[in-house]
């Protein structure tokens, strides 16, 4: 969760008496560090058969490497000279070898191992859809900045295209979270109590989603001008509403927000995410219409864009799904609120590996679970069915146990619908586990899940899953289901890693990291090679730099544990969104509100994507 997206919701959360996360509002990091106080203000596998072919296949599971081409100007042989044998094939090497960055970095940029180099590829502002004029420096309208990337780039994910190389094209779909207001309006502010209907589409254009066509061109990558895969979904545009909750939430919702992380399907299709339960940007529209997960066609081939409701309402932060031998799915999902929960949907029905069109009402029909950690390393997914499991009329809500006894206030489940839009309630009625902030989830090579579990400042009561008060680094956690299906109703799990830094004096804050430390895990990604890759969203305060450096990205070794420093951002950002090519020798990292003169300094500082690449061609990690 950006700390833009925390100030925008706190009247809400206000409203409703909501504890807040010192730390992690934006007073508390200006506090923390007042020369920000001015900027501040400114504002693969089945899937890819199915999809795209058994070619697209075979690259995406690194099975083949690309042969070179003969130079040019290479002579041919003189007639009836024998056929040299071919040169084997080198497969490419996966080993992580890289130099870690060095600690406590700050600088104004993006800092890499030095046999790295980055470009930028797609900025706030940008050029999406055909005859979009791009920002330039000024302030613009609606009309124009509707079809312009939005603002605070975050989950991502590279989708391949039919007949194109995946290691030299594809599609990258990209949420905004939230607005990069400093290229939005003159005052570098927006307020939706005071904001003109002009202001609020132009506040709603700057979240959502991109679609961008992408490709390699000589030695670097760029978006693919007026292609017709380029597009943009914005909180103007209007999406279907289906499944259990569609009749209450309404046939169709204007808009979508708060796009934080998101996730694919093994059908090709798209889900961003819904980090929020009401519009924050334009209050005048029902809550009841957000919070959900929205699944998008990036080839926009199949559905409009759908609200999926079966999926539950709550603060969603990313899926990640799960399946086994018979075409079945589980996608897990983290409630990015704190405390919140971690669930899992299973849809009723398997999918259809070789037919896309099957598949558009998958996530209509199905069962929510919640989770619960037991003390002995042990864990049930609770079901979320009206009628089971004390979801009922009258049902008692505990409230955030997490602060210690609450007053128990009383919730009447009489459907599934009040289940779904009351997501966050009904998995506390159920005895479900509240945790530090879930954020990411990632389903590993071997079926391991983790969470980062950002964290919660504001612990007081712990348990065995979330063992710290004042949990202020966070941390991550693993799970196995049993028998690695994911049908299944039980799991094992064990905190993988205490994030922190043994030179702090306090015991909760030392952590357990072995290598270069981090505070508040937040993306985290599985590669196609079963490589961990983390990223961080700690405060950008001094108090947390001096120890940390700025925001970070890391290699964590699954078995030793050791965590390596591999890209630290620009000042005042986020590092988020984690997508490659199918070979991973191209890397697509989020830069997310960064707040000084990254990455123009003749602009306002804009969130943006890179392209991360060693500069032998090896794979990144090498």
């Amino acid at each position: 969760m950006s700390y833009l997206t925390d100030k925008a919701r706190a009247p809400r959360r206000d409203a409703e008496g909501v504890v807040t996360v010192p730390g992690q509002m934006l007073e508390d990091i200006v506090a923390a560090n007042p020369a920000r106080r001015t900027v501040l203000r400114g504002g693969l596998s089945l899937s890819l058969l199915s999809v795209f072919g058994t070619s697209s296949l075979l690259a995406a599971c690194g099975g083949d490497d690309n042969v070179a081409a003969t130079p040019a100007g290479t002579p041919a042989p003189a007639p009836g000279t024998p056929a040299p044998a071919p040169t084997p094939v080198q497969p490419l090497d996966y080993g992580v070898r890289f130099t870690p960055v060095a600690d406590k970095v700050t600088a104004d940029t993006v800092t890499l191992p030095s046999t790295y180099s980055y470009d930028v590829l797609f900025s706030a502002g940008d050029p999406v859809e055909a005859g979009a004029p791009g920002y330039s420096g000024a302030p613009q309208s609606s009309a124009e900045t509707e079809r312009q990337a939005g603002g605070n780039h975050d989950g991502m994910h590279f989708f391949a295209l039919p007949g194109v190389d995946p290691q030299k094209g594809g599609l990258l779909a990209i949420n905004h979270e939230t607005l990069d207001a400093a290229i939005l309006f003159a005052s570098g502010r927006y307020s939706a109590a005071t904001a003109t209907p002009e202001q609020k589409k132009i506040a709603l254009s700057s979240v959502g989603v991109s679609i961008i066509e992408i490709e390699l061109v000589g030695a670097k990558w760029q978006v693919k001008k007026n292609s017709r895969y380029n597009k943009r979904y914005t909180g103007n545009t209007l999406y279907k509403v289906s499944g259990p909750a569609a009749s209450a939430a309404g046939g169709s919702v204007v808009g979508t927000l708060n796009n934080c992380a998101s996730g694919n399907t093994p059908w090709g299709t798209y889900l961003t995410c819904e980090e929020t339960t009401d519009n924050y940007l334009d209050p005048t529209n029902p809550e009841v219409g957000y919070g959900w997960v929205v699944e998008i066609d990036p080839l926009n081939e199949l559905a409009v864009p759908t609200k999926r409701t079966a999926m539950g309402r709550f603060d969603h932060e990313n899926t990640a799904f799960l399946t086994n031998g018979d075409n079945r799915v589980a996608f897990y999902m983290g409630d990015d609120s704190t405390p919140g929960c971690i669930y899992k949907f299973i849809p009723a029905d398997a999918f259809n590996p070789t037919n896309r069109q099957a598949n558009i009402d998958l996530l209509d029909k199905g069962t929510l679970y919640v989770a619960r950690f037991n003390a002995d390393g042990s864990g049930q997914w609770i079901e979320l069915t009206q009628g089971k499991n004390g979801l009922v009329t009258g049902a008692t809500d505990p409230g955030n146990t997490t602060q210690g006894p609450q007053t128990p206030v009383t919730v009447d489940f009489n459907t599934q619908a009040d289940v779904l839009i009351n997501t966050k309630a009904a998995a506390r009625v159920v005895g479900a586990t509240l945790m530090d902030r879930p954020e990411w989830i990632t389903v590993g090579v071997d079926k391991s899940l983790f969470c980062t579990l950002t964290n919660n400042s504001r612990r007081l009561v712990t348990d065995a899953a979330n063992p710290r008060v004042n949990n202020s680094h966070g941390h991550i956690i693993k799970w196995k289901e049993a028998g690695d299906s994911p049908l299944a109703t039980t799991f094992a799990w064990e905190i993988f890693l205490l994030a922190g830094d043994p030179s702090l004096a306090a015991a909760n804050l030392k952590g357990n990291i072995k290598g270069n430390t981090f505070s508040s895990p937040d993306g985290i990604r599985v590669d196609p090679k079963g490589r961990l890759w983390v990223q961080t969203d700690a405060g950008t305060g001094s108090s947390t730099t001096n120890v940390f450096g700025a925001n970070s990205m890391h290699f964590v070794d699954q078995q030793t544990r050791e965590c390596k420093r591999f890209l630290v951002g620009p000042h005042g950002c986020e590092i988020t969104g984690i997508a490659y090519t199918p070979d991973l020798t191209t890397f697509f990292i989020n830069i997310q509100h960064p707040n000084d003169k990254w990455p123009d300094p003749s602009k306002p500082a804009r969130s943006s994507t890179i392209v991360v690449r060693h500069k032998e061609g090896k794979p990144v990690g090498a």
